[in-house]
């Protein structure tokens, strides 16, 4: 595998890990706090963790997947780095 697609899949291993645990610990401050603005940074975090284990699995995957699929939904998994990104903001907005 070369070295950019090691970086990739190294990389986005990091970004599903730290945001599993980031929202994991933000469901737990939701569930003894119960501020519904710590709701909405879990979702957050949620979909940032999706989308480091869709960038992910997309190389193991490649044996079974078509290529063109998988860089579909690679690419359009970016949504969710918008998403939750519209989702802090809102977090944000909110009293």
């Amino acid at each position: 595998m070369p070295l950019a697609q090691l970086l990739e899949q190294y990389i986005s291993l990091g970004i599903f890990v730290l945001a599993g645990g980031l929202s994991l610990l933000s469901l737990l401050a939701w569930q003894r706090e119960r501020d519904n603005r710590m709701r909405i940074v879990t979702l957050g975090y949620t979909m940032f963790a999706v989308y480091g284990l869709i960038v992910f699995l997309e190389y193991p995957l490649l044996p079974y997947i078509p290529y063109a699929t998988l860089e579909l939904v690679e690419h359009g998994s970016a949504i969710l780095i918008l998403g939750g990104l519209l989702t802090f903001f809102v977090a944000l907005m909110r009293d």
